[in-house]
């Protein structure tokens, strides 16, 4: 088991960054293996994370593997557009065989969302955890008791 980071931390990051979150839905549970193929099978997301941790210029930060949804932090969408139109990458094969395996079939749904942040327009707190999400992507620092997330955020009132 990973080692506690810290009882109340929180994530610091220099400069913008870019979350992009990411998914699948398996739309028939029969399917499941035909839609494993769909989504890449072992050339998929794993093998594509994996590409881009043992390339870090290629601009990943840090990823949360999960199922449905793979949460990724991008140095910047310049990075992020990049590797998802490189032909060098494992990304383009897998996203053009996705749509001829799928065609206008249902069986596979994809998804993703791209959020630009800000620097310092974020919080992420952290409770007697191991660093994780954006704490992976940055670093963690202890935060006060008295901190507030409008504190943390800059954020005034209106």
């Amino acid at each position: 088991m990973a080692e506690v980071a810290g009882r109340r931390m929180a994530a610091e990051l220099d400069g913008d960054f870019v979350v992009f979150l990411i998914g699948a839905r398996l739309n028939s549970k029969l399917r499941a293996v035909q839609a494993f193929l769909d989504l890449g099978g072992r050339r998929g997301m794993k093998h594509m994370l994996d590409h881009l941790v043992a390339h870090p210029e290629r601009g990943l930060l840090a990823y949360e593997m999960g199922f449905p949804t793979i949460v990724q932090y991008w140095r910047s969408f310049e990075h992020l557009e990049a590797f998802a139109q490189d032909a060098d990458d494992p990304h383009l094969d897998v996203w053009r065989n996705y749509w001829r395996r799928v065609g206008r079939s249902d069986r596979t749904g994809i998804w993703h969302e791209t959020y630009l942040v800000r620097a310092g327009d974020y919080e992420a707190v952290y409770g007697n955890m191991p660093p994780h999400g954006l704490g992976k992507a940055g670093r963690l620092v202890p935060i006060s008791e008295t901190s507030s997330a409008r504190g943390r955020l800059r954020a005034t009132a209106s």
